[in-house]
Formats: structure tokens, C-alpha cells, sequence
């Protein structure tokens, strides 16, 4: 596994999300490996099947707008790998992590977790490289 190759699956993520793609969120969530996926305000979803109802229940809400994710930063640990990033979500700045995992030749999401951000950073970091 690869920053960049991570950092395209982080982008795929964020694609589904933005286009409310159940579809394709639902492919890119592991089916082998522990899942763990906390959104803003929401309890801890452990469990693959609950992870799912929450984006099919965030992509039914009409309040739930497009986002953006902003200087993504991929750090790989052999066969995993963590992205750390902002979302911007109608003018809102979260900050996000999304830890990848390798199944089946594939690279999954294993980990999303966003929060609200206490200090966001400056808007000149938005397109700061991603590769680290």
C-alpha cells in the first residue's frame, strides 16, 4: 500500500459521500476487518451492518449536503494506512481520520471517524500537498 494509491481511495470515499452513492459507499466499507465509524454527535458504530444504515439514513436526509475534503494527508503502516483531512460541510470545518486496510487486493475502509474542529486551519492549507 501507497500514499498515493491511499489517498485515491480516500477521494472515492469522499465521492460517495458527496454524491450520496449508497452503492458505492457500502463497496468501499471492509467486510473482513473490524469497523469502527464515528460521525458528529452519533454514538460509536462497531458493528459492519449499523455502519451501513448510517449512510443509507445520512444520504436519505435531505439536510445532508455535499462535502469537501481539504489538505488530505496519507500515512502508511505496511498494510494499513490512515488518512487525516478536513471536511468542509456547508462552510463547516470537520476534522476527519479514515484508516484503510488491504482485503482481497482491495484497499477498505476500516476506520472513519469526524468531529467538529476547535481551531481549523488557515484557507491557504487547502491545497497543501497530500503525500506525506
Amino acid at each position: 500500500m501507497d500514499a498515493p494509491t491511499v489517498l485515491f481511495a480516500n477521494d472515492a470515499f469522499y465521492h460517495a459521500f458527496s454524491e450520496r452513492d449508497f452503492s458505492a459507499m457500502e463497496k468501499l466499507w471492509s467486510r473482513e476487518w473490524p469497523v469502527l465509524c464515528i460521525h458528529p454527535g452519533w454514538p460509536v458504530l462497531t458493528e459492519h451492518a449499523a455502519i451501513i444504515e448510517s449512510w443509507r439514513r445520512i444520504f436519505l436526509n435531505p439536510a445532508t449536503g455535499t462535502v469537501t475534503p481539504h489538505y488530505a494527508r496519507a500515512f502508511v503502516y505496511g498494510p494499513f494506512a490512515t488518512v487525516v483531512c478536513y471536511e468542509e460541510v456547508q462552510g463547516v470545518l470537520l476534522v476527519a481520520n479514515n484508516t484503510f486496510a488491504m482485503e482481497g487486493g482491495e484497499i477498505r475502509i476500516v476506520h472513519h471517524h469526524a468531529s467538529h474542529c476547535a481551531n481549523p486551519p488557515p484557507p491557504e492549507m487547502k491545497s497543501a500537498p497530500a503525500v506525506q
